[in-house]
């Protein structure tokens, strides 16, 4: 039979068989187990097991978590009905419906706010921009209103011209020789504002061709004193009457 006694050690009780060999209480085992460092460290934590249903349900951004991007003054106004027409989806093509007779309507500042759509990427504000430009300036007198709106009208459609994108940049094209049809030699006192943009493109292969042809028509309706203006900016220019 073995012998315990029970001797003081250092604050703690400490079992001593008979034998010399020295036991550590049962509780004092545990507690120096439980501070352990090791039981804390980063390594022995067990990290959680993605779950089955994390794969299947990826976590996607929530629309209407966070703020949208801001509206444009071109869509602000659209959607507002302050332009007077509203897209036909056709089984083909898509048409302007007007709510009431384009002649009716006036240029100032309908036809300055369709210039600003021209620079628009989206769907269906491209189109209505372009359609809507065009066909306010088919109305009869459409000569006598657009005139006066020159000054700034020209830059916007200059702007259309600079913008990257070159679809905006082709609008922006049409429309100038467009209103070059309408307006005719009133337009060469502000000409030389866009023709900067078109001397840059037309470095460009993909669209000399359709710039050249531009030129051609805006020299066709601002007559003669339109040549020096167009050399004045692309000195290679080769008047359609030479």
């Amino acid at each position: 039979m073995v012998n315990f006694c029970v001797k003081p050690f250092v604050g703690r009780n400490v079992l001593i068989m008979s034998s010399g060999i020295q036991m550590k209480p049962k509780a004092a085992v545990q507690k120096s187990k439980t501070s352990s460092p090791l039981a804390h460290s980063p390594e022995s934590a067990v990290k959680p097991q993605p779950k089955p249903s994390d794969k299947l349900n990826p976590k996607t951004i929530d629309p209407f978590g966070g703020s949208s991007q801001r509206r444009s003054a071109f869509a602000a106004v659209y959607a507002t009905g302050g332009i007077p027409c509203r897209l036909v989806h056709g089984s083909v093509k898509h048409k302007l419906q007007w709510e009431c007779l384009p002649e009716t309507l006036p240029f100032d500042p309908l036809l300055l706010t369709l210039a600003e759509g021209l620079r628009e990427t989206k769907h269906p504000y491209t189109f209505v921009s372009k359609e809507g430009f065009k066909d306010l300036l088919m109305v009869e007198g459409a000569c006598e209103k657009a005139i006066p709106l020159l000054p700034r009208l020209v830059p916007v459609l200059k702007a259309a011209l600079a913008h990257s994108d070159d679809e905006v940049f082709g609008r922006g094209l049409d429309a100038l020789v467009q209103l070059s049809a309408v307006v005719g030699p009133s337009l060469n006192d502000h000409l030389k504002h866009p023709l900067s943009n078109l001397s840059r493109r037309l470095m460009d292969k993909k669209f000399k061709e359709k710039i050249t042809t531009a030129l051609q028509k805006l020299e066709q309706c601002g007559g003669k004193a339109t040549v020096a203006i167009i050399k004045s900016k692309i000195p290679t220019y080769c008047s359609v009457a030479s």
